[in-house]
């Protein structure tokens, strides 16, 4: 009977990470398509293959496809980093901001806005920031003594909390003409600049660590005595672990400000779709971070077409009424 219970969830998860492979390439499709301009597919290709220059042809590639390139990256990116950050922390509510990465990222774009730097100047200050504020993390939380989770949750708590202070402060003295720049980048939205090949190799090297540890992971998820007992290496995992999140966060907030709910949402949705095994966890929520992100990303282009919201809006209205069902669905289980 086990064996048949078990070969139906494999069935099952092979069969929910085909689908969502299959969603990436049709949201990518979905979002170059849809815009406040049609797009005739015709004059698309034909360009492609003469290269006379056509509306449609710079619509699609270099208007469409970076924000929608980019919102798979950070989408991927932030979904990973929240697996990762909920395993280190042992805290389903821990999400990729909860170490104040994006308090830092966002502090010294604003600093850097603030002071006049050019625009390409601001992704720079806001890896500077973010980088930062993970090594001030891991050093502060380190100190004299051991590096628990709870220490290390307390202090990216007391940090972000900071920051926080900082952005405020920022705002307040800030010119008018300022202020919406801010305001747009701390609720997130995608530039017409693609994610970059750096961008790219990261999410790559990124999964391809967390499938390799994904044992480690499920044991450390279990307790860090169960994991030490069964042969894991708790401190060098929970480093690596670290790092990686703290990098998929650093590289999704440089690219697109703090878009939320998404590392906290999507592995709690997979969690109760695929299991709580990361070797079927982290895979799929990868790709569906990915696609979730083109498709929000696609929607702040049209619902007020042609005006454009930030992405951050979107996510957080869908975000929270689906977080609250997630958490009153798990709340019925386990009562039950």
């Amino acid at each position: 009977m086990s064996n048949t219970s078990s070969y139906r969830s494999a069935r099952r998860t092979r069969w929910v990470i085909g689908m969502l492979g299959a969603l990436v390439p049709v949201s990518m499709l979905l979002a170059v398509s849809a815009g406040s301009v049609p797009v005739d597919w015709a004059q698309v290709l034909e360009t492609a293959r003469t290269g006379v220059p056509s509306l449609d042809y710079t619509v699609v590639v270099e208007l469409r496809l970076p924000r929608a390139a980019s919102a798979l990256v950070v989408g991927a990116c932030l979904a990973l980093a929240g697996v990762l950050m909920q395993v280190l922390l042992r805290n389903p509510l821990a999400d990729p901001y909860v170490l104040g990465t994006s308090g830092g990222a966002a502090a010294m774009a604003l600093m850097a806005i603030l002071i006049g730097l050019p625009y390409q100047s601001v992704s720079i200050a806001a890896s500077i920031g973010a980088m930062g504020s993970m090594m001030l993390v891991f050093v502060l939380a380190r100190g004299q003594g051991d590096w628990s989770s709870t220490r290390l949750l307390l202090t990216g708590i007391v940090l972000a909390s900071g920051w926080g202070a900082l952005i405020s402060f920022l705002l307040s003295i800030s010119q008018s003409t300022q202020v919406f720049s801010m305001l747009f980048w701390l609720m997130g939205d995608f530039r017409g600049d693609g994610p970059g090949a750096a961008r790219w190799l990261l999410l790559a090297g990124s999964l391809t660590f967390s499938l390799i540890m994904s044992r480690g992971l499920n044991l450390l998820a279990a307790g860090e005595l169960k994991a030490e007992s069964l042969g894991v290496h708790t401190l060098s995992l929970r480093l690596g672990i670290f790092l990686t999140a703290g990098l998929l966060t650093a590289a999704a907030v440089t690219l697109a400000g703090a878009i939320g709910f998404v590392g906290l949402v999507v592995p709690h949705m997979m969690r109760m779709i695929v299991g709580t095994d990361h070797r079927r966890l982290v895979l799929a929520s990868v790709l569906l971070g990915g696609a979730l992100l083109v498709l929000t990303e696609m929607l702040a282009r049209t619902v007020l077409a042609p005006r454009q919201l930030p992405v951050g809006v979107i996510t957080a209205f869908v975000g929270v009424p689906l977080f609250l069902y997630l958490l009153r669905r798990g709340s019925r289980s386990t009562d039950s």
